[in-house]
């Protein structure tokens, strides 16, 4: 889904092939017009190849302008492919518009059209220019069926992106229906439907199996799809099968000076920032012991403005940006800061970059956080887990080792900021009601745990149940189950996003917090925990399935830890009906809760540095 045609990327090092006289030469008998067609394209391409783009780009402007030729359509399309990789969207538009005028047929010229258009983020004017292309592209034409494909394929992209995912399901379905055995639409597909609560997850189209949308489902839909750990392990190495490139035949780390005094821990991510891993972990960033450890960051994470953001670019000792650079030069980068051991907090999640890992910058690398589940990337040799987190009987699903912390894994933030105590009446909430609530993504509910949900409040007469609004297709979704199993609709209350000190500050307001499965709170449950709600969670058979198992564990309130759908239902219903069983469970987590181990943050860090530094002072 990306450019229908991009340029050759220009070699570095190379320009000096070319001189400044040889390419005024060139253009100046571009600007004769005594260029042919052939001769412009050739000689552009051998500038491309040497690195010097902009006289390409110059020499193709002069032809143009210079030259009358019935096939300037096509230096007008190369022109732009030019352009758009000198990232300069707004020219590259004037060249794909340009060979338009001369050949309004030109549906290439409107493809890439449609992204330089996105490019500037004008995402209606794209849309539309990849309809036109779809609905013009006539099949008799060389390629049309691929073009014409490339074209719905990044109309659902784009429409996804934007959170349109009504339309997006619809392209999706489009391009699977014209072409079944496509790994990417899949991915998109299954994942679109999770984001609706659209049920079942694997609905087949058209020649497409139900065994072809489970093997295409991604590693991260995948986390929510299903509590089988040897599904996940599939859909990690097939990601890295496909996506990720073969690992370096020499660790990049390899041959650098010998490394003495503190260890170097490095940790990788383009995540902190106002992200649920940058809200884990600030504390910990901080908490480091100096004298022993040097701590680098390795990012590309957005600059978002907040406090947050500063907070953790001030607690690196190194802050090392990587957005721009290639994951070659990325991994070398790292590599030259002589890093002892690299922590990834982002595995195999949106905007990850496993290749990095794949060159073996540092001797020890390992995940955490990011992806709650084996990666399957070659570079990952450690996984940090807790003996409930990943029990022996896992071990077998993971291609990494664990690597043990006595307590819970999961690290959190003590600093965080809360807002001014709402009341229900804010939240449209009941008075007189037991208010059960699950703030988890939408995309984490599954047919089988939220028809659980139903029964427990047909049963629990006097509650209510308070979700996150993610968007209007999951709402009304949602709303039609509970129609389906006789709950009034009114008994569904959704909560709207907010910012992170008011989001913090409702929880106390819920009674009793229901858990997704398999895909279990994290960050949220961590949160929820904090302010005081407890958790009903249920525990399966996966690294995730047993995140707030763990958290419950250490926070001192196992029994509410279930691990069968029929306990955690029979569980909800009894806690719903005994409202001073849970306010005894409130009760103990404002007396206790952050005193217990799940919040001795500084007994964490020094556990993990315990972990740490061994396995890096062995490789020294």
């Amino acid at each position: 889904m990306t450019d229908s045609t991009a340029p050759r990327p220009p070699t570095a090092g190379s320009a000096a092939a070319t001189s400044p006289t040889d390419l005024e030469r060139e253009i100046a008998l571009a600007k004769s017009g005594g260029m042919g067609l052939g001769d412009l394209l050739e000689r552009a391409e051998q500038l491309n190849r040497r690195g010097l783009v902009e006289g390409s780009a110059q020499l193709y402007a002069e032809w143009i302008a210079s030259t009358d030729s019935p096939h300037r359509h096509i230096a007008c399309f190369n022109w732009g492919t030019v352009l758009g990789a000198l990232r300069r969207p707004l020219e590259a538009e004037a060249a794909y518009r340009q060979a338009l005028d001369f050949k309004p047929e030109f549906l290439q010229a409107r493809v890439n059209l449609g992204h330089q258009l996105e490019q500037q983020g004008r995402v209606e004017e794209a849309l539309t220019e990849w309809r036109m292309a779809i609905d013009e592209t006539r099949e008799t034409l060389p390629g049309a069926f691929e073009l014409r494909l490339h074209a719905i394929n990044n109309s659902a992209r784009l429409l996804e992106t934007q959170r349109r995912y009504d339309e997006a399901e619809a392209f999706l379905v489009r391009s699977l229906r014209l072409k079944p055995n496509q790994s990417d639409v899949i991915q998109h597909y299954v994942h679109v439907r999770q984001k609706q609560c659209k049920w079942p997850q694997y609905e087949p189209v058209g020649d497409v199996t139900i065994n072809q949308l489970v093997v295409g489902t991604s590693p991260l839909a995948m986390l929510s799809a299903t509590d089988d750990p040897a599904l996940q392990l599939m859909a990690a190495q097939r990601f890295v099968h496909e996506r990720v490139p073969k690992p370096a035949e020499t660790p990049y780390h390899v041959g650098k000076p010998a490394r003495t005094g503190r260890v170097r821990i490095g940790y990788l991510s383009g995540d902190l920032c106002m992200h649920a891993v940058g809200l884990l972990t600030a504390e910990l960033f901080e908490l480091h012991d100096r004298s022993r450890f040097e701590v680098f960051a390795f990012c590309w994470s957005r600059e978002d403005g907040t406090p947050l953001r500063a907070r953790l670019r001030a607690a690196m000792d190194h802050y090392i940006p990587l957005a721009g650079l290639d994951d070659d030069t990325a991994a070398r980068r790292i590599a030259d800061c002589g890093i002892d051991i690299l922590i990834d907090l982002q595995g195999l999640t949106n905007g990850a970059r496993p290749a990095i890992l794949g060159k073996r910058p540092a001797p020890v690398q390992a995940s955490y956080l990011g992806f709650p589940g084996t990666t399957g990337l070659p570079g990952v040799d450690w996984i940090i887990a807790d003996p409930f987190v990943m029990p022996p009987e896992l071990q077998p699903y993971c291609t990494e080792k664990p690597l043990y912390v006595p307590h819970c894994y999961q690290v959190s933030d003590r600093k965080r900021e809360i807002g001014p105590t709402p009341t229900r009446a804010d939240y449209g909430l009941p008075e007189d009601k037991f208010v059960f609530c699950s703030f988890n993504n939408n995309f984490k509910f599954t047919d089988t745990l939220f028809r659980t949900w139903m029964r427990v409040l047909a049963e629990v007469e006097n509650s209510v149940l308070w979700l996150l609004a993610d968007n209007e297709w999951c709402r009304e979704n949602l709303l039609a189950e509970a129609d389906a199993h006789g709950v009034a609709r009114d008994r569904l209350i959704f909560a709207p996003r907010v910012a992170p000190p008011e989001y913090l500050a409702r929880f106390p307001l819920a009674d009793l917090f229901l858990d997704t499965f398999p895909y279990n709170g994290g960050t949220t449950a961590s949160d929820a925990l904090w302010m005081g709600l407890p958790i009903l969670t249920l525990s399966g058979r996966t690294y995730i399935s047993r995140m707030a198992g763990s958290l419950l564990t250490n926070v001192g309130l196992p029994d509410l830890v279930t691990f069968d759908v029929a306990s955690y239902e029979r569980l909800a219903v009894q806690l719903g009906k005994n409202p001073m069983r849970v306010a005894s469970h409130k009760r103990y987590l404002a007396e206790h809760g952050r005193q217990s181990r799940l919040f001795d943050v500084p007994a964490l860090v020094r556990d993990l540095e315990a972990a740490f530094e061994p396995l890096a002072l062995a490789h020294r």
